[in-house]
Formats: C-alpha cells, structure tokens, sequence
C-alpha cells in the first residue's frame, strides 16, 4: 500500500488518523493518508500567517519564477500524475491525462498573470474640489485563503484555487475531497521543490471539526468553495465577514436549432454528456432539439451513445467506467426509475451495476422531474424537442441553476438571443456547455455560484484594491 503525508505549513507530517483511499474501479484500497485536525490546521495557520508579509511582498519575477516551475513539473510527470488520478477517481485515462494538461496550463496563465496585477491612476479633479489631486489606485492580497476542492477534478479544480493564490500573493490552506486526495499532494511534492516561502501552502485532507474550521475562523479572509449548492449556501451563512467563492455546479441545457451542424451536434455532446460518467459541473443534463431535426438527432446520437467503449479506466480506449462509489450511483438510479414510473421513456441505457451506471438517455420527461430539475452528475440526459427558439430558451432557463450553456445554430438573431437571454454565467455557441479553459471567467448564477473562477477572475476575489490620493504641498 502507498503512503502519502499530508503537508502542514511547508512540512510533510502523519497524522494518528489515517485515511485510507480505494480505487473506485477495483473497489480496493490502494494507498493511505492521514486527516488532520484542529492542532494540525493550527500549524498551517500559524505557518501561513509567519510569511503572510513575505508572501505579500515577494516579487513579480520570483512568483512567475515558482509558477512556471510548477507547470513545468507536472507537464514532466504528466503519466504518473494522471495515473493517481485514474486510481483515485476512476476517471478513464484520457481524461486524467487532460486533467493534468490542464493543471499545468493553469499554473502556466497563472505565472502570466502574476506579471500584471491590476491597478492604475484615477483622475480626481473632475469636480472643482478635486483640483490640484490624482490617485493611485494598487491591488493587495486580502490574505489566508481557505480552499476546498471536490472530487470529480481533484487535480484542476485544486490548481484553480492554488496558482490564483499564489499569484495574488496570498497563503492559501486547501483541504481536497476525502476519496481523492493523492494527485493534490504529488500536487504538494513538485510545490515543495520551489522556492515559495514554507507555509505559504498546506494541503490537509481534514475531519470535520477541522473542515468547518476553515468556514467559521476569522483569520480566514477568503473561502473558495467548490461543491454542492446545499453545502456551498450553508458555509457562506456561516461564514462571517470573510468574502466567499462559490463554484456549485449545474443542470447545463443544450439547445440544437434548425440551422445547426447536427453531425457536430452529436459528436459534441457525446462528450459533453457521458465524459467521466457525467460527474462534471458543466455536464450535458438536458438537450432541446428543434422538431424538425429531433428525429435525426435522435438516431445519430443513440448509434453513438450505444458505441460508447466501457472498461477499465486504465484503459486507453474506456470512455466510460465506473462512478465514484456505488452510493451515488443508486442515487442516479433511483432518480431514473422516478422519472419512468411518472411517464418518462429510456431511449438507451437505464441499468445499474454496482457503481456503473450505463449510459442513459431519457425522452418524455417533465422539467419537475429530479433528472431534469436537479444536478444528476451522472451519466444521463434527457431529450426534448422544441418549436420555437424562444421556447427552448425558457426551457433552459426553466431551472434553479444557471452555470453554462450550449447553442448549436448558425442564425445570427438565435446566436444573438441566446446570449441576451440566457440566465448563465456563461454561453457556449455551437459547442456543449462543457466547455472550458481555464483562462475564461468561469461561474454561474442562481443556485449555481457567487462569484467567478478562472486564474484572473480569481486573482480579483483574492485581491482589495487601496486607493492613494496625492495633492500638492500647500
């Protein structure tokens, strides 16, 4: 069995708790850490408040220095990093390996980034009582930063809150999901290589106690938080006076219109719905198809679906395997059975077996069904058809999320209202909502976030501007 320390303020430790991490392919334990609790996270804490000057004032070129380093590193150990990731999530090895391609070019942007932080000059003699006055206006980091990542890019989504900080200036102590730990601490090897100040970074697979910690202290200045909206909401009421980041995922819809290219349509979405089981933000949930072109979609998109290679994520040609844990798929199955004994119709798939679910497509729903109301973060879709685009854009805004979407048409007024009117943080044209890179601002709105992610958006959060007024010498 593997061991892995935890890193406490620049420091790999033990713990007298240890966590044990199973392949959720082979339903084995593999490899084993430690959880810290209070006394551990009040280490990191002193550790990171003793270089929070240091980290303030490092420079541009040192901090794009121990950024680049970083991406560099991992692009190195780009096989073994995505090997972890394969044995701790399951995630099919082609997507592990674009994990951490990802990984590397976050860090990378983060390194560009750290070179032009924002600030500037603001004119202040545009009333008579600002004459004779300027300002400056220059951006500080608001301090400790507490993260906390999830499991379905335990990798990225750890990066996005990482590189930010450390390009920002700011010491960050991120805690990763329980059952996918391991590729954030190889993460906390090639970081403790560099020259970043010890302390400035701890990543502590924590208890309970320690975790609802990094909500409720006050030495805290900022919470990113990556999750579930039910425990997203419930740590910003919790939080103080810290400012909050929440990225909490989706029920992504898809609209396909007359004029649209349906070959990439169904090529698009393919990926978009089923890539890691569906356990993905920006999943494909729910596609709306223009009656006129449904039925070709629908026969183009089921030969593909059914053609869908399962296996061994280990295996190159998988693109699709098992769930995380065998919990939430007999949630995605039980939503499933929900939804055909209320009128729902499986075009393809519907069946269990243990933590596999198969890849499912459903028709005939109704928008207050759990499949189509809820984030299924599995790998089911429901398929719909519309008349008028005007009401496939109620359909998608018909939901309580509101993170990305996609359009697929090649009308310019469709292309123009489906930005104008489309409740998301963000509107992908002829492509999935899946869609990322991790520049972009990225985050949603209504139940599906506050704030916005992507290495500058996130710099910003980490940041308080300061304004200097300057006048003459009477």
């Amino acid at each position: 069995m593997i061991g892995y320390k935890i890193y406490i303020g620049g420091r790999f430790a033990t713990t007298q708790t240890v966590l044990e991490v199973t392949n959720p392919y082979s339903k084995k334990v593999f490899a084993k850490t430690y959880l810290a609790g209070a006394d551990e996270l009040e280490k990191a804490i002193s550790g990171a408040e003793s270089v929070k000057e240091e980290m303030q004032n490092l420079p541009s070129y040192r901090r794009y220095e121990i950024l680049r380093q970083i991406s560099d590193t991992i692009n190195e150990r780009r096989e073994d990093l995505a090997n972890v990731l394969v044995r701790e999530s399951g995630k099919p090895i082609r997507y592990a390996l674009g994990e951490v391609d990802r990984a590397s070019q976050t860090f990378l942007i983060a390194a560009e980034e750290s070179k032009r932080l924002p600030g500037g000059y603001i004119s202040i003699d545009w009333t008579p009582k600002g004459e004779g006055k300027e300002g400056w206006i220059k951006y500080f980091p608001v301090g400790m930063v507490a993260g906390i990542s999830p499991f379905n890019f335990p990798l990225n989504l750890a990066v996005h809150k990482i590189a930010p900080a450390i390009a920002s200036g700011n010491t960050i102590i991120l805690k990763p999901a329980r059952s996918t730990p391991l590729s954030v601490l190889e993460l906390a090897k090639i970081i403790d290589k560099t020259s970043l100040p010890k302390g400035a970074l701890s990543i502590l697979p924590m208890d309970r106690k320690a975790g609802n910690q990094l909500v409720t202290d006050e030495r805290f200045k900022l919470l990113s938080f990556t999750g579930s909206p039910a425990v997203g909401w419930k740590m910003k009421q919790g939080a103080g006076k810290k400012k909050v980041l929440l990225e909490l995922g989706g029920n992504a819809g898809v609209i396909i219109s007359a004029s649209a290219n349906i070959d990439l349509a169904v090529e698009k979405c393919l990926v978009g719905s089923f890539a890691y089981s569906g356990q993905v933000c920006i999943h494909v949930q729910r596609i709306f198809v223009h009656d006129c072109v449904f039925e070709e979609f629908k026969l183009k998109f089921l030969r593909k679906v059914k053609g869908l290679k399962t296996g061994d994520p280990l295996n190159q040609e998988t693109e699709i395997s098992v769930m995380i844990d065998e919990e939430n798929a007999e949630r995605v199955d039980d939503w499933v059975k929900e939804a055909v004994e209320n009128g729902a119709e499986i075009l393809c798939g519907g069946a269990r077996k243990e933590s596999f679910f198969e890849p499912t497509v459903l028709t005939s729903t109704r928008p207050e069904m759990k499949v189509c109301s809820f984030e299924i973060f599995g790998p089911v879709i429901t398929l719909e058809k519309f008349k008028s685009f005007n009401e496939a854009v109620n359909a998608v805004n018909n939901s309580k999320y509101g993170l990305q979407a996609g359009v697929f048409t090649n009308a310019l007024n469709e292309m123009d209202m489906a930005f104008n009117d489309i409740e998301t943080g963000g509107v992908i044209l002829n492509d999935v909502p899946t869609f990322r890179v991790d520049h972009m601002p990225y985050g949603g709105v209504k139940n599906s976030g506050l704030g916005r992610e992507g290495v500058k958006y996130s710099m910003f959060e980490m940041m308080e501007p300061r304004l200097l007024v300057k006048g003459k010498g009477e």
